[in-house]
């Protein structure tokens, strides 16, 4: 097996696979699915690689994507490559702030733009005087310029650049003085503080994922077809497409994620990475069907899944072989039941469905291996190029997070039992941060997660956060300490406690300043008997939510806090919410009002 350098992956396979079909997207004017062959896919970065350097990069540079998946957004990072330049992915749902702080950090001079919203907010960004971008490349053809603004460019009349240019022999020079040591990707994920941290990974950390992901899916292969489902500016996702790319796999690039369930239907793809979120849905919507059912047919269902659970993981997964009765009854089940079940998903064809990003239920997890839904649980960071153990097709223990990678070393710390890793997936530093990337590395070398957990053999398991960072069940980071801080400059709150970790999304309990809410009711003549009544007063309620939704309009979608409960006594250290350094004690906090929490919770 060949492992290709990033800046030639394409075009290596491009030779081999030809006409072979590389990418397929839905074509939104056509409503239908287009394909793109690997000569083409090649064709396509080596003609973004020559709009590049006729626009002036030059090798080093950091180029920005603020897009949601699309095709473009490929042949752009491959087309960086070919330059030997730095890939800099941005959150489609990234709010102006955050744009401008990575544009500013990286020192982003050349940004390509999804859709309206992501190019809206660059060119806010690039509007400002301390602003290095230079210039934004749209990509969507529908999208309507400022305006005022006289650089942008639509990606197509890019493009037609660099085929008009003289710059294909600066491009292949380039090609052929790559380095494995080359940073490829800068990849920003939040710290605790708020403030982002970019992860450098050099093209070495790629490279290994290579290898140690052959050694360990020996079942996938060039025949397979990957969802492209997360977002590219997600480690996994993208650690995962190079992968496939690598592999020699087709990939179907969903660019709507509220779509998702019907591309799935149409493509019904035999891979696709997923966080915990998109299998608590199938969860549900299964045991809802189950809960409704009658007789016979909840009997059915019930004795089904009893069976597949003995099947699978009782029998199967220890390497035994399951009585005679419960293989023919599995057998029964497994092209009835559970095949309707997986072609009303669109996994029918599923050969291995990798998970990752936040944790996932064992009660969810050990019902989907018992439906015969090859999950492969794993887990991973941004800063090792994600996937540093994951499950084994047989052998794997509900409730870890899988075994060891190939050529990963993983220790756990006696002092707090933190995960360290070391090996060459892992990044080489934070951009910029010295003092960070020095705090995240041990004397000899390994990378502090900010993980607990513990190590059984190789088995790994993972028991709670050191890190005070939260990520939702949907895999995205969340500094609460960040949000904490915003909404409580308002003069009507007083302490605030967000909650976000492993939840479906953001929410709080706040105690409010019942002096300042007291003189609001009295100047506003809303009557109440007690400071109590306040806290469910509509009026008071409605005056908060415009007052929190204007205080988080810097912050992205998934960073709001969608639900909140107000408390009738604030956080004590006597009632054991505070540290005497008066910092919250997020634990202690989650025990004592889990019942409000988890009612904020229910659909």
């Amino acid at each position: 097996m060949n492992y290709y350098h990033l800046s030639i992956l394409v075009h290596r396979q491009a030779l081999r696979y030809g006409k072979k079909t590389a990418l397929k997207y839905r074509n939104a004017q056509e409503k239908k699915w287009k394909s793109i062959s690997w000569r083409r896919f090649s064709d396509n970065v080596m003609k973004t690689a020559w709009a590049m350097a006729e626009m002036g990069v030059e090798e080093g540079d950091r180029i920005a994507v603020y897009s949601q998946n699309m095709p473009q957004y490929l042949f752009t990072d491959f087309g960086s490559y070919a330059n030997r330049c730095i890939s800099v992915p941005i959150y489609a749902t990234s709010s102006p702030s955050q744009v401008e702080y990575i544009v500013n950090d990286a020192n982003i001079k050349l940004l390509f733009a999804g859709e309206q919203f992501q190019y809206n907010n660059a060119f806010k960004v690039q509007q400002k005087a301390t602003s290095p971008l230079q210039k934004i490349i749209v990509f969507d053809p529908k999208i309507k310029l400022h305006p005022e603004d006289k650089t942008s460019v639509y990606f197509d009349d890019f493009i037609a650049t660099g085929e008009n240019s003289n710059t294909e022999v600066i491009v292949r020079v380039r090609m052929k003085a790559r380095r494995d040591d080359d940073i490829a990707c800068i990849m920003y994920t939040s710290g605790t503080t708020g403030e982002p941290k970019g992860v450098v990974l050099p093209h070495t950390c790629f490279l290994q994922t290579f290898p140690i992901h052959d050694e360990r899916l020996p079942m996938v292969s060039n025949k397979d077809v990957s969802m492209n489902f997360l977002p590219l500016a997600h480690i996994f996702e993208r650690a995962w497409t190079y992968y496939a790319m690598h592999v020699g796999m087709c990939i179907a690039i969903n660019q709507d994620a509220k779509e998702i369930q019907k591309s799935i239907k149409q493509v019904r793809p035999t891979i696709m990475c997923s966080v915990p979120r998109f299998w608590e849905k199938v969860y549900a919507g299964v045991s809802e069907k189950i809960s409704e059912s009658k007789g016979l047919m909840k009997w059915i269902y019930t004795d089904a899944i009893k069976t597949g659970k003995k099947y699978t993981i009782d029998f199967r997964n220890n390497g035994l072989k399951a009585p005679l009765g419960t293989r023919i009854k599995f057998g029964i089940y497994n092209n009835t039941v559970f095949r309707v079940l997986k072609m009303v998903v669109g996994i029918e064809r599923g050969n291995i469905f990798p998970c990752a990003g936040a944790p996932l239920s064992d009660a969810i997890n050990e019902f989907l291996q018992s439906v015969n839904i090859p999950l492969i649980v794993g887990y991973g960071l941004t800063e090792t190029t994600a996937t540093v153990s994951c499950y084994l097709r047989k052998g794997f223990v509900i409730g870890s997070v899988g075994t060891l990678m190939p050529s990963v070393d993983v220790r756990i710390d006696e002092n707090n039992n933190e995960i360290l890793i070391k090996g060459k997936t892992v990044m080489r530093e934070y951009y910029n941060k010295p003092e960070a990337t020095a705090a995240v590395f041990t004397e000899d070398g390994y990378f502090r997660t900010g993980d607990a957990g513990r190590l059984e053999g190789d088995v790994l398991y993972l028991t709670e956060r050191i890190k005070d960072l939260f990520k939702t069940a949907n895999g995205k980071y969340i500094a609460p300490q960040a949000i904490e801080t915003r909404i409580a400059e308002d003069k009507y709150i007083d302490m605030i406690a967000v909650i976000a970790d492993e939840r479906k999304f953001v929410s709080a309990l706040i105690v409010p300043s019942y002096e300042a809410l007291i003189e609001y009711a009295d100047t506003n003549h809303i009557e109440y008997s007690k400071v109590e009544d306040l806290l469910h007063n509509e009026e008071i309620l409605r005056m908060l939510d415009a007052r929190i939704e204007l205080l988080q309009a810097d912050f992205a979608p998934y960073e709001k806090i969608k639900r909140y409960r107000l408390l009738p006594e604030p956080f004590t250290m006597e009632g054991g919410e505070l540290t005497n350094t008066l910092k919250i004690k997020r634990k202690a906090v989650a025990e004592k009002y889990k019942e409000l929490i988890d009612d904020m919770y229910k659909e």
